[in-house]
C-alpha cells in the first residue's frame, strides 16, 4: 500500500530514483493518460450513448446557443430559462462534465473577502440544497459539513474576523474558534501552530456528476434542448448595414443552428472557441491536483478544512479526505486537446509534495494513512486582479439576465464566459450581466480587460499565475500585482518614477499610487515567486513597499499619503490622471445619442462640461463620467478632432474606461445612429491641478484668465501652457478649486514640468491615488465599482441631481428611475464617520438600532476632519423605503473584525458640505 508518507520520502531530492532527478519541465503538453479513479459513485461518463451521434438533432435556430456542459454551462442554461428566455440550447461536445467539471472537489465556502461574491455562494447554497431537490424530486449531491479555515498568524485570523463580519449582513453563520475549540471540533487535528479558526457550520460539498444532472434535468423541463457530442466547429459572424459584425450562426458537427446570441462556457477551452468568433479570451489551463486517502478512523462528519497559509485544503469523502492546494509552480496545460475528456494526467510528485507536508502538519494521522488514488485533471485560470481569488475547486451558480454584447465574465471557479451578439469586433467588450437573487450587483470582473491585454500572452501567463499561485494569500486592501507590469505607460511615468511614485496597476495602467520619499521604486519583469527556475529579484524595493502594506492596520505609509492630502486641501497638489479614458462622441446623431445615454442634460453649448451617469434599463448605474461639449478642430488634434454635426468629449476612469466603450457602443449599435465613438485615451495625457493656491500658480503656466468670471466651475476651454496647446477643464475630484490640465502625449513632460516649477515657491507636491481615495470619500464623490455598481440607481446612491428628470427628454433608464421615485427607495447610500480613529476599507457590517442593515462598500480616513469615512448602503429590516427621516433617527454602529465602534450617519458631505471650496470660495 503507497502511504502518504511514503510520497513525502519518495519525493523528496535525496531519495529520488533517476526518472525524478531530471528538472520538471516549464509546462507540460502531454495529452491523458490512463484512467485514474475519482472519488464519486458515478460519473456521467458510464451514461447515455456512446456511439460519438448527437444525443438529439440540432435545431434549426435558437435565442442562445451556451457552449460547454460542464458546471458552469448547466447552470447558465438553467438560469436562463428560469428567467424566461424560452429557447435555450447548450452544446457538449462529448459528455456533460466531461471536460473538467467530472473531476473537480465540488466545494462550496460561503465566505470571500467579496459581497457579491457571497451573495452568488449563498444563492448557490440555496439552489443545490433547496430549490433544485424540490424542483425535480433529485439529490444534488450536496453534503453539509461546515468548513473550517485554519489561521497561523494574527494577519490571518483578521482576515477571517472581516469575514465574519460580512457574512452576518447576509445571515452566514460563523464563528471564530480558539485553538482548544477547534480541537474540539477536530480531534484529530494538530493545533500546536494555530492562532485561531473560522467556522462556517452550513459549508459543504458537492457531487458534480450529481450536480450538473440535477441542472439539466430542471433545465430541459422548463424547455431548454441540451445536446450531447455535438461539438462546435464554427461561429459565423455576418456585417449589418452599419458594418457591425455581429453572431449570426453556430455551426456544428451535425448541423448549423441560427442564433443571436453564443455563451462560450468552454472552461478550457474557451480560449479555442473564441478564436472561432475572432474573439481572445485571456484564459490559461494549467494541472490541477488532489489525492484520496484511504479510511481514516474519527474523519467521519468532520468539516472541510482550508489551511491557506499551508496552501491546501482537505475535502471530507465519506470515511477518507481529499487533499489537494495551490502550489507557486503549477504546471501549465500548453497544448489543450480537442479530445479530450473524462481524462487525468498523471501527478507530478515533485510539485504536490508541498501539499503533503502541509496536509501531514495540519493533520498528523495522514503520514500513517494510505492514498487510494490521485486525480490531476486541467484547470483553468484566469488573469484577475489583486484581491481577486480565482479558485478552481470552489462552484457558484451565476444566475443571469440577457443583456447585450460581447462579454468577458468571471465564475467563482476561475472560469470565464464570452457573448458574442455583437460587436464592435472582435475585442472591445460589451455587458452580459449578471446578478444574484434577488438583484445585486456585479463587482465580478466584467468588461475590464482592454484588447491590448486579452491578445497579450505575457500578460495573461503571468496574471494567470499570479492568480493561481497567491489563491490562498490574504486579500489586503492595497496589495497590487507584480505580474503583467509595465504593459501600458503614461507620458509622465517615467518623470514619476525619479521621483518615487509607487505605482498601482489598473486595466493594464501603471498609475500614481503614491509617492515614496526613499527614492525610486521601479517594478521589475515577473520572476515568477523563484518558479521555474527563475531567480527571485534580491532588494527589490518596490514588493518591500507593497509587504509593508499588508496589514489591516492603518499601513506604515499613512502619514506620507496624509502629507498628500493635507498639502492638497491647503496649498496645492499635481495629479497624473493621464490613465483616464478619453472618448469622443462625434458625427450628426451625437447630441441624439448624449440625451439617450447621459441621465444628465449634457446639451449645452460648447465649452460646458457635465458630470453626468450613464444607467442601463433597469434603472442602475453603468458609468459616472464627465461630458463636454466641443467644437471641431483639426483633424490630427487628439485635442479637438474635425467632424461634422456634433461633439462631445468623454472623461472616464481608466478602470473603467473598457466598461464605458462597451456600453455606449452597444447602444449606439442597437439605435442605429450616425455618430461615432474615437478613443484617443493613449494619445492624451491627463494632469489635475488640485488646491486653493491652483489658480495663483496655473495662471503663471496659462495663457488664460483663470478668474471666477471668466473661468467658472464645471467649464473647458483650449488655452497654452509652456507653448504647448492644452484642453484646461475647471473641475475637481477632491473637492478643491482646480482645473484639469488635456494634453498631446509629446507635450506632457514639459507641460508637468512647467506646473511644477511655477508650483515650487508655494509649495506643491505630487500625490497619488491613494490621496485622491482619500480626498475623494471626505468630500462624498463617487467611486464606481465600490459606491456604484449596475444595480444601484441614482436615486439610491445620492444622485437624483444628475438626472434630468424635470425635462421631458427620455434617456435610457428613465422609466425604471420614475418607477423607483413613485415606489420609494428601499435602500440607501449612507455616510458614516467614527470618532475611534480605526482603519476600515470596506466589508464591514454596519448596525442600526441593534439590528444588521448592510454592509460598508468603500472606506478610508480622512484626513482634513481627522475621522474614519465610510460609505455603505442599508435598508429597513421591517422592509419599508428608506427615507432621509429614517436615516437620521437611528442609532448606528460599524463592525470590523467582530468589534463594533459607534457611527454618525451623515446626510450630506461631512467636508464642505455647501461645495465652496470648487469654487473659488475659501
Amino acid at each position: 500500500m503507497s502511504y502518504v508518507s511514503c510520497a513525502l520520502r519518495a519525493a523528496a531530492p535525496r531519495r529520488l530514483p533517476a526518472p525524478w532527478r531530471s528538472p520538471r519541465p516549464f509546462s507540460s503538453a502531454t495529452g491523458p493518460t490512463a484512467k485514474k479513479s475519482v472519488p464519486y459513485q458515478k460519473t456521467l461518463k458510464e451514461e447515455g450513448p456512446g456511439s460519438g451521434e448527437p444525443s438529439q438533432p440540432p435545431p434549426s435556430s435558437a435565442e442562445v446557443v451556451v457552449v460547454g456542459g460542464g458546471s458552469l454551462g448547466c447552470q447558465t442554461t438553467y438560469h436562463l430559462v428560469k428567467q424566461g428566455v424560452t429557447n435555450v440550447v447548450l452544446l457538449e461536445r462529448d459528455r456533460l462534465t466531461s471536460g473538467t467539471t467530472w473531476h473537480t472537489a465540488g466545494l462550496l465556502w460561503q465566505l470571500r473577502p467579496s459581497d457579491v461574491e457571497v451573495e452568488l455562494l449563498a444563492h448557490t447554497r440555496d439552489v443545490v440544497s433547496r430549490e433544485l431537490p424540490a424542483e425535480t424530486g433529485l439529490h444534488t449531491g450536496w453534503v453539509q459539513n461546515g468548513g473550517l479555515f485554519i489561521a497561523s498568524n494574527k494577519q490571518r485570523l483578521d482576515e477571517y474576523k472581516r469575514l465574519m463580519s460580512l457574512g452576518k449582513v447576509y445571515g452566514v453563520e460563523s464563528y471564530v474558534l480558539t485553538p482548544s475549540q477547534t480541537k474540539d471540533l477536530y480531534p484529530l487535528m494538530n493545533i500546536d501552530d494555530l492562532y485561531g479558526t473560522l467556522y462556517v457550520p452550513k459549508d459543504g460539498t458537492m457531487d458534480p456528476a450529481g450536480t450538473c444532472s440535477t441542472l439539466a434535468r430542471a433545465a430541459t423541463a422548463r424547455g431548454a434542448t441540451i445536446i450531447e457530442n455535438c461539438p462546435v466547429t464554427g461561429i459565423q459572424v455576418r456585417a449589418d448595414d452599419f458594418g457591425v459584425k455581429r453572431v449570426y450562426a453556430v455551426e456544428t458537427a451535425h448541423g448549423t443552428i441560427q442564433t443571436p446570441c453564443v455563451v462560450n462556457c468552454a472552461g478550457v477551452w474557451a480560449r479555442a472557441l473564441g478564436r472561432l468568433a475572432g474573439v481572445h479570451v485571456p484564459l490559461v489551463g494549467m494541472h490541477h491536483a488532489y489525492v484520496v486517502t484511504e479510511r481514516i478512523e474519527g474523519i467521519q462528519n468532520m468539516p472541510n478544512v482550508r489551511d491557506h497559509d499551508a496552501s491546501v485544503y482537505l475535502r471530507l469523502q465519506g470515511d477518507a479526505l481529499s487533499v489537494g492546494g495551490y502550489e507557486s509552480n503549477p504546471i501549465f496545460w500548453e497544448e489543450v486537446s480537442e479530445k479530450f475528456a473524462f481524462g487525468l494526467f498523471d501527478l507530478d510528485w515533485d510539485v504536490f509534495t508541498q501539499h503533503i507536508e502541509g496536509a501531514v502538519n495540519r493533520v498528523p494521522v495522514l503520514e500513517k494513512t494510505g492514498i487510494k488514488s490521485t486525480v490531476c485533471g486541467p484547470g483553468n485560470v484566469s488573469a484577475v486582479a489583486p484581491g481577486r481569488r480565482s479558485p478552481l475547486g470552489s462552484s457558484a451558480l451565476l444566475p443571469l439576465k440577457m443583456g447585450a454584447g460581447i462579454a468577458i465574465l468571471h465564475h467563482s471557479s476561475g472560469i470565464h464566459i464570452w457573448v458574442w451578439p455583437r460587436g464592435p469586433w472582435p475585442a472591445e467588450a460589451a455587458p452580459l450581466s449578471w446578478w444574484a437573487h434577488p438583484d445585486s450587483a456585479l463587482s465580478l470582473p466584467s468588461r475590464r480587460f482592454h484588447h491590448s491585454l486579452t491578445d497579450n500572452n505575457r500578460w495573461i501567463r503571468e496574471r494567470s499565475h499570479e492568480s493561481y499561485a497567491k489563491n490562498y494569500s490574504v486579500v489586503f486592501p492595497h496589495d497590487e500585482p507584480l505580474a503583467g507590469r509595465n504593459v501600458r505607460k503614461d507620458p509622465l511615468h517615467e518623470e514619476l518614477l525619479r521621483q518615487g511614485c509607487v505605482f498601482q496597476e489598473r486595466h493594464g495602467w501603471e498609475r500614481p499610487g503614491w509617492f515614496s520619499p526613499g527614492g525610486a521604486a521601479p517594478v521589475l519583469d515577473y520572476d515568477y515567486y523563484g518558479a521555474y527556475g527563475q531567480e527571485r529579484h534580491k532588494d527589490y524595493t518596490y514588493n518591500r513597499l507593497l509587504g509593508d502594506e499588508y496589514t489591516f492596520d492603518f499601513p506604515p505609509h499613512h502619514d506620507i499619503i496624509k502629507n498628500e492630502c493635507l498639502t492638497c486641501r491647503n496649498a496645492l497638489a499635481l495629479f497624473d490622471m493621464s490613465y483616464f479614458g478619453k472618448f469622443y462622441l462625434v458625427g450628426p446623431d451625437a447630441t441624439k445619442a448624449a440625451n439617450w445615454l447621459f441621465t444628465a442634460d449634457v446639451s449645452k453649448a460648447p465649452g460646458s462640461t457635465v458630470y453626468t451617469c450613464m444607467l442601463n434599463k433597469r434603472g442602475g448605474v453603468e458609468s459616472d463620467l464627465t461630458v463636454s461639449r466641443i467644437s471641431p478642430g483639426d483633424p490630427a488634434s487628439p485635442l479637438a478632432p474635425a467632424f461634422e454635426g456634433d461633439g462631445y468629449y468623454l472623461a472616464i476612469g481608466g478602470a473603467v474606461a473598457q466598461h464605458n466603450w462597451s456600453h455606449i457602443t452597444a447602444v449606439l449599435q442597437d439605435m442605429k445612429l450616425q455618430c461615432k465613438l474615437l478613443d484617443c485615451s493613449e494619445e492624451l495625457g491627463m494632469m489635475s491641478i488640485q488646491g486653493p493656491l491652483s489658480r495663483v500658480v496655473l495662471q503663471e503656466v496659462l495663457d488664460t484668465d483663470l478668474s471666477n468670471e471668466a473661468f467658472p466651475f464645471s467649464t473647458h476651454k483650449l488655452a497654452t501652457a509652456a507653448g504647448c496647446t492644452v484642453r484646461a477643464m475647471r473641475l475637481s475630484f477632491v473637492g478643491e478649486m482646480g482645473w484639469e490640465l488635456h494634453v498631446p502625449k509629446a507635450d506632457c513632460v514639459k507641460v508637468y514640468q512647467a506646473v511644477m516649477q511655477a508650483g515650487a515657491r508655494h509649495g506643491i507636491t505630487n500625490a497619488g491615488y491613494r490621496a485622491i481615495d482619500s480626498l475623494s470619500i471626505e468630500k462624498g464623490y463617487r467611486h464606481w465599482h465600490a459606491d456604484l455598481r449596475p444595480d444601484d440607481t441614482p436615486l439610491e446612491s445620492g444622485l437624483a441631481f444628475t438626472c434630468k428628470l424635470k425635462s421631458n427628454i427620455p434617456f435610457l433608464g428613465r422609466e425604471a428611475v420614475e418607477a423607483q421615485k413613485a415606489k420609494g427607495i428601499f435602500r440607501r447610500l449612507v455616510c458614516f464617520t467614527t470618532e475611534e480613529k480605526v482603519p476600515m476599507f470596506g466589508l464591514e457590517a454596519v448596525w442600526r438600532d441593534g439590528k444588521v442593515v448592510g454592509h460598508i462598500r468603500r472606506a478610508d480616513f480622512g484626513f482634513a476632519i481627522d475621522k474614519t469615512i465610510a460609505y455603505g448602503y442599508i435598508r429597513d429590516p421591517a422592509g419599508g423605503p428608506v427615507s432621509l427621516d429614517f436615516v437620521k433617527s437611528g442609532s448606528y454602529e460599524l463592525e470590523r473584525m467582530g468589534v463594533t465602534y459607534p457611527a454618525r450617519a451623515h446626510t450630506k458631505s461631512p467636508f464642505d458640505p455647501d461645495n465652496k471650496r470648487v469654487k473659488g470660495f475659501y
